[in-house]
């Protein structure tokens, strides 16, 4: 008879297939789960925006480029990237000789309690659905700079448009996003 493996989630299946295949679209699902999630998860210390945006940016580059290290004997996906974006938050602050927040300070290597990861689903669903409602053109330029990591050269390139035109729609798609979500500040 045989035995049946444990379930695995389908976010390890994904961080697996970053891992050993280098998928991007596998990378782009674990940024559309993660990055919202994380953004707010920062913000929550005190973070700005801005900053908290660069760290997810750098979190995610990091979980790309490190996926070799990710052991699913080890940690879960979620531990494995939480762990990264407190280092990295941590690693921003400690550059600005900024006192570190208590709640950062203290090891954890557990997940944001159920109240705090209810909260940014909430935001992540309204952040997916701003984008939605977004003009078709601009979606799709913000999902390629943003999801596909590709620069706007590389995106110019792609789409046969010119430079200014990519340049102008990511602008254009951010403050729209900005301006429907500005109660998530």
């Amino acid at each position: 008879m045989k035995q049946s493996s444990p379930q695995i989630s389908p976010l390890t299946v994904a961080m697996l297939a970053v891992r050993n295949n280098r998928d991007r679209n596998a990378f782009a699902q674990l940024f559309d789960h993660f990055a919202p999630r994380l953004k707010g998860f920062i913000m929550r210390s005190g973070t700005s925006s801005g900053q908290a945006e660069e760290i997810v940016q750098d979190v995610m580059l990091t979980l790309w480029r490190k996926a070799d290290q990710f052991d699913p004997e080890r940690a879960q996906v979620s531990a494995w990237v939480y762990q990264i974006a407190r280092n990295r938050q941590i690693d921003v602050i400690r550059k600005e000789n900024r006192p570190v927040p208590e709640e950062l300070s203290q090891d954890t290597d557990q997940e944001p309690d159920a109240s705090q990861v209810l909260a940014i689903e909430q935001e992540a669903g309204q952040l997916k659905d701003a984008i939605a409602r977004l003009k078709p053109d601009q979606r799709e330029i913000i999902e390629k700079a943003y999801l596909g990591e590709l620069t706007h050269q590389q995106i110019s390139t792609q789409t046969g448009l010119p430079l200014g035109t990519i340049k102008s729609r990511i602008r254009l798609g951010l403050e729209r996003l900005r301006h429907e979500l500005k109660e998530l500040r």
